[in-house]
């Protein structure tokens, strides 16, 4: 069976695709979730890299294109 890539990523690491996606610097997700600027990074580079994506202009197209983010 298929499985969406987004699927694949722990709760945080989805949490933190969303605010990306919906535009949010890693400094404004950082705050938003209560952690550190290099964790939400640490989160991102792992999120990318089981996404097989490389930016976060590719993470936005995919969670518009799955209606994940408006």
């Amino acid at each position: 069976q298929d499985v969406a890539p987004h699927e694949l990523l722990s709760e945080r690491e989805f949490q933190v695709l969303v605010l990306i996606a919906s535009g949010k610097s890693v400094g404004v997700v950082a705050k938003q979730l209560s952690l550190s600027v290099k964790t939400v990074s640490t989160y991102r580079i792992r999120l990318l890299e089981k996404m097989g994506m490389s930016s976060n202009a590719e993470l936005m197209r995919y969670a518009m294109r799955l209606g994940l983010v408006r």
